[in-house]
């Protein structure tokens, strides 16, 4: 706990909102499957983030405020792969064996958790810990929103920020959780695209103030006896907000997704939300003033995931490896494997091959 501890109390201190940064997108297959793909973001140092693989009947229990795990016991009843931050326990994306996706979004400064009650540890589970209890025990959104009225969800730290949360399921059902003022509130999620702050709602509404966009190129104009044209092609998006706020990449994502080809299968459309992700890659550095950079990591996206639910699959790349790597949930036995715990990257090098030429 000793360096999640450190986590959180860095995330408070040092007050950056963009420090954990989250860009989501949806993207819809020609046969109507959706992919579910993200990003994540800490420039402040290594998330050391890990891949775990949970079993049927895996038990954990809840952290509560002070590092004790005191809290909820929670039992799976699904089998899931999860891509967990700091520690094992914390996973921040996955999908289970049933194909339900949920992942956590960093939300400072609009998210409110009730406070802790002792007298309520066994139905309080951390925010960090919210998404492995999800996959673990619903099959569908329909469930986990059922499922959801009955927990009391908490800080660890209440110095740290609150997250929101994503949920999709094989219907292609997605919503939004964000707990405000200690309840919970869901959204329906129809076009997909999930960052940070401000809430959920008023990013949707905030679209209405890049109606004029559209995809394509201007056509030319004339302005008195001048002919304007455009410099070259794209012009159409001019005024789409290129910054790396929350805000801005709701804005932007919202146009890359809707305007982008859609796939005739399934992996066109898993490489494709890479692609689209890349636009979205928050080099380290542009997030502190100058000089002020506490890292030397390579980037401050650390890893983007994809995954597919229709076919039980989930695919991840990190900041020191850009390969795509997968696994093939219906290859996994959850009933037999054991819980187990691995490095995103065993190397943390970018591996370059050298062409050799005759």
């Amino acid at each position: 706990m000793k360096r999640l501890f450190s986590l959180l109390i860095a995330v408070a201190a040092l007050s950056i909102p963009s420090a954990w940064s989250c860009t989501g997108i949806t993207l819809t297959v020609k046969d109507g499957s959706k992919i579910v793909a993200r990003t994540i973001e800490w420039g402040g140092s290594d998330l050391n983030s890990q891949y775990v693989i949970v079993p049927r009947g895996y038990e954990q229990r809840s952290y509560v405020p002070g590092g004790q795990q005191t809290g909820m016991t929670f039992k799976a009843r699904y089998g899931y792969v999860g891509l967990a931050v700091e520690q094992k326990e914390f996973v921040a994306e996955g999908l289970n064996e049933a194909g339900l996706s949920a992942g956590l979004f960093y939300f400072p400064g609009y998210g409110q958790y009730e406070d802790y009650n002792p007298a309520q540890q066994s139905s309080s589970i951390a925010d960090l810990q919210l998404v492995a209890w999800i996959l673990g025990n619903f099959s569908t959104v329909d469930e986990a929103v059922e499922g959801l009225k009955t927990v009391h969800v908490i800080s660890i730290d209440p110095r740290a920020s609150t997250v929101h949360w994503r949920m999709t399921d094989v219907s292609g059902r997605q919503v939004v959780l964000e707990i405000i003022d200690g309840e919970p509130r869901f959204y329906e999620n129809k076009l997909g695209v999930l960052t940070n702050s401000p809430g959920f709602d008023w990013q949707i509404t905030n679209l209405n103030n890049y109606v004029n966009l559209y995809s394509g190129t201007a056509a030319t104009k004339s302005f008195g006896d001048i002919q304007l044209s455009s410099f070259g092609a794209g012009s159409g998006f001019l005024g789409l907000p290129g910054d790396i706020t929350p805000p801005s990449r709701f804005v932007r994502a919202a146009f890359y997704q809707t305007t982008a080809p859609q796939q005739a299968t399934a992996t066109e459309a898993v490489t494709q939300s890479f692609h689209i992700l890349n636009n979205f890659d928050i080099p380290i550095g542009s997030e502190f003033l100058a000089g002020q950079t506490p890292t030397d990591i390579p980037s401050a996206t650390q890893w983007a995931s994809s995954a597919d639910p229709t076919r039980r699959m989930l695919y991840y790349r990190t900041m020191y490896n850009s390969a795509i790597r997968c696994f093939d949930l219906k290859t996994i036995n959850f009933g037999r494997v054991k819980y187990q715990a691995h490095p995103l990257d065993t190397t943390k090098q970018q591996p370059i091959q050298t062409i050799q030429v005759k």
